[in-house]
């Protein structure tokens, strides 16, 4: 069936949209292979001095290691509590767990500041400032919504028989939750593990807030180096984030898609 015109205009409006929002961020590609010490566009010479910069330096090194840990370690916890949430809440199924629900997705809606603000307030006491732990945890807690979202979402499409089913055949309820409820939502879990990774990659604001000198991400060597120089590692580092960014994207698209054609050939 050949697709109507208001169909081929939402297409490649989307694909418009797209490409407008992310352009801006593009920019810093060609800054990254600027041959000069300070931020420039390069006219008619290239260099890859800047990445070997950021690829030999123990400062940019160690931010990158400190980052994906605290990502790694965020995401996994983020995503066992963002779905525990979403199947209790989907076993529950009222106007109260709804309630909870919106509760919980309090962080996606709280201005950054207000939650750095209040991280800092609660972290101050228990002494896990400029600790892994801290960040951790509050990373954990702002990317715990998108899985609660995600995992949701799959849920929503997952048949409550197959459930029943278990359980009538014996199964605890521990039982039929891993064999049963997680296999039939893994790619909402992966979704939800992939977005909650790039958001505490990404961090910065709470990140600010809650590391001094003891742990020091990449999001924020980038800024310090933005607000006390100009030199162009900045825009190297920022150029392997958005790759990294892009390759989980990518990898997310990719199970999407078998999922899609596992649910299509079962069917």
């Amino acid at each position: 069936m050949k697709p109507s015109p208001l169909a081929i205009l939402n297409r490649y409006g989307a694909w418009l949209i797209l490409l407008f929002l992310v352009a801006p961020a593009l920019i810093a590609i060609p800054v990254s292979l600027t041959p000069k010490s300070f931020l420039s566009m390069p006219k008619g010479a290239y260099s890859l001095r800047h990445f070997e910069k950021l690829f030999t330096s123990e400062e940019w090194i160690s931010s990158f290691w400190q980052s994906a840990v605290i990502g790694v370690t965020s995401a996994a916890l983020a995503t066992a509590l963002g779905t525990l949430c979403a199947i209790g809440l989907w076993r529950v199924a009222s106007k109260w767990s709804e309630a909870v629900r919106a509760f919980l997705l309090l962080p996606l809606v709280v201005p950054p500041i207000i939650s750095a603000m209040a991280f800092y307030r609660l972290m101050v006491p228990l002494g896990l400032i400029d600790t892994y732990v801290g960040l951790i945890l509050a990373h954990s807690v702002l990317a715990a919504p998108l899985v609660l979202i995600t995992v949701s979402t799959s849920l929503a499409g997952f048949d409550p028989r197959l459930e029943q089913a278990s359980r009538n055949l014996g199964a605890s309820g521990w039982t039929t939750m891993w064999r049963v409820i997680l296999p039939s939502i893994r790619p909402g879990v992966l979704a939800g593990a992939i977005f909650a990774f790039i958001a505490s990659w990404d961090e910065i604001v709470v990140t600010l807030f809650l590391s001094k000198f003891s742990v020091y991400t990449l999001p924020r060597r980038m800024w310090n180096g933005i607000r006390e120089n100009t030199d162009p590692t900045v825009a190297a580092a920022a150029v392997v984030l958005i790759a990294i960014t892009l390759i989980f994207f990518l990898i997310q698209a990719l199970n999407a898609r078998r999922s899609r054609h596992t649910s299509s050939g079962e069917t």
